[in-house]
């Protein structure tokens, strides 16, 4: 299912979940909604003794949304659908686009204040209820669900001021929020993240626009049987100081197989970084499950473009499955649009971090004047504390147009998540960033390119540029296989009985092409592998991975 992304005007393979209300606690019972049953640290406590004052409730935390998703993964699962009716109802996409959320009504946007909050209205696929709430020195404040706080474009609704008329209904809820903040301009409050649809979020940093998401959670992505997605149900926004320059957010996820609770900690700027703490409760043991998950778009870039009549030269969101292992080996993975699914799984155990990485910065390398695939940005997860051993999973989606995410990527633990009282804990950093947060100095792959061997038509020629690293001198790239600074490269198949490699300075002196041939005839893919080393056999580039397949 195609959800719209509300900036660029782009659809998302999104596909909401949810799940039943439940109060917080029998001494919460009775409560409304499920975000003020959660926890309101100013909730009435039983009676206390007329000669003695009950002591204060605790402030709101992350411990009280641990505790209500505990809870709730011992009770059957429901999911949360609610009816639309008009005007939020029958409609498509331009029309949802053209209702907006009043900006005097903001939230959090007090005088001082850095952060503003926008709330988003249901409609489209956004059928699912969501609760949200403002923590206000630790006490909960349930937003409940306004028409009027919502604009409707006259060319596009018969409401000639923009107002909704006096009978929409009351009864519905919100599909998520938008947070803004001033990340370009210190006088403009610019939205810098969105959550919205089943457990799906979008961020980025200064001078970018939005491209690839996060989740919260993946359960049975490429299963046959189908793809579950667990959605965020209840947020808490914790309303900052006016000087304050990061922002509080808990979250409640709840699906058939498992609930959890999120804290994000957003701290927006030149990269935006998300502290991320999760606990998972599985209501059933889970083995395809995964944890970080990123999900983006790629269409077609550098290295195959058959069959794409476009005049464009690269559409994708991302570039590549960049990954720094456990043992500090650095990977790049290219991504594709295969002919059909494919999943990869690069096993590691405590990964230090992988994300999904756009790596062409210059305009010419898409020719995208609307859409700005130059500016997507980033997202790289650095998993905070040992995550023990598992794969990151790469998953890549046939798709025929730029309109629909196709590739998924996420770490998934060597043993299934088994229903536990204490569930599962996981912590990591996301930077929604130009470039991922490693300045290891090795040569970084900056373009793959793959077509049929002019020399022989049994032959594909493929081609990798590195890029010199910032700082280093150019030895090794003017001069390859001279005896100061010479590299030399390591390549190794599985098949396609690969040629010897060439390496080969390009003009400009910062990039170094390596080529080779595989034997295509009767081959249907092959696994390769290459590297720069020195001449003393000194690692010198991070290692390319590339799955080649007859298309």
């Amino acid at each position: 299912m195609s959800a719209p992304d509300s900036t660029t005007g782009k659809a998302r393979s999104v596909s909401p979940a949810g799940g039943r209300r439940l109060s917080r606690r029998a001494a919460l019972a009775g409560a409304g909604a499920l975000a003020a049953a959660a926890g309101v640290a100013g909730a009435q406590q039983a009676a206390a003794p007329a000669a003695e004052a009950a002591p204060p409730a605790p402030p709101f935390g992350f411990a009280d949304v641990v505790q209500l998703a505990r809870e709730r993964a011992g009770s059957e699962y429901a999911a949360p659908a609610m009816t639309l009716r008009a005007p939020f109802a029958d409609l498509d996409y331009d029309r949802y686009r053209a209702i907006r959320f009043d900006a005097d009504r903001r939230l959090l946007n007090q005088p001082g204040a850095v952060f503003a909050l926008d709330l988003l209205p249901p409609g489209l696929v956004y059928r699912q209820r969501v609760d949200v709430s403002i923590v206000r020195a630790g006490v909960v404040e349930k937003i409940a669900f306004d028409p009027d706080m919502f604009r409707f474009d006259p060319q596009m609704f018969p409401f000639p001021d923009g107002r909704p008329p006096a009978d929409a209904p009351r009864d519905m809820d919100f599909s998520g929020f938008r947070l803004r903040h001033p990340i370009n301009s210190p006088d403009v409050l610019d939205e810098c993240l969105v959550f919205q649809g089943a457990s799906y979020f979008r961020a980025i940093a200064r001078d970018m626009v939005y491209g690839l998401s996060a989740r919260g959670l993946a359960i049975g992505t490429a299963d046959p049987r189908g793809e579950e997605f667990p959605q965020f149900r209840a947020f808490w926004i914790h309303e900052p100081r006016a000087e304050a320059r990061e922002i509080v957010v808990h979250a409640l996820l709840d699906s058939a197989s498992a609930t959890g609770a999120f804290d994000f900690v957003i701290r927006p700027g030149d990269t935006t970084l998300m502290e991320v703490r999760c606990r998972i409760f599985p209501r059933r043991e889970i083995a395809q499950i995964g944890i970080a998950a990123l999900t983006s778009m790629y269409f077609f870039g550098h290295d195959r473009r058959g069959g794409i009549d476009d005049f464009r030269d690269a559409v994708h969101d991302s570039a590549g499955l960049q990954m720094i292992t456990g043992q500090g080996t650095r990977l790049w993975r290219p991504l594709s649009n295969p002919a059909r699914v494919q999943t990869s799984a690069f096993v590691d155990e405590n990964p230090k971090g992988f994300g999904l990485t756009q790596r062409p910065r210059d305009f010419a390398a898409f020719g995208d004047a609307e859409a700005r695939y130059d500016l997507r940005p980033s997202a790289w997860v650095e998993p905070l504390g040992p995550w023990g051993p598992g794969a990151i999973m790469l998953v890549e989606i046939p798709v025929e147009n730029e309109f629909n995410d196709n590739i998924v990527a996420f770490w998934r633990p060597r043993d299934p998540l088994a229903p536990t009282a204490e569930g599962h804990a996981f912590a990591y950093r996301l930077h929604w960033c130009d470039t991922p947060p490693d300045s290891a100095p090795l040569a970084r792959v900056a373009a793959t390119r793959v077509g049929r061997s002019i020399h022989d038509p049994a032959r594909h020629a493929i081609v990798v540029d590195f890029a010199r690293p910032p700082g280093r001198d150019g030895a090794g790239f003017a001069r390859p296989g001279g005896r100061d600074g010479a590299l030399r490269a390591q390549l190794a198949a599985d098949a396609g009985a690969p040629s010897a490699v060439t390496l080969a300075p390009l003009p400009g002196g910062d990039l170094l092409r390596a080529a080779f041939t595989v034997e295509n005839a009767g081959l249907q893919s092959a696994e390769l592998q290459l590297a720069l080393e020195t001449a003393d056999g000194q690692r010198a580039s991070e290692t390319w991975l590339y799955r080649w397949t007859q298309r």
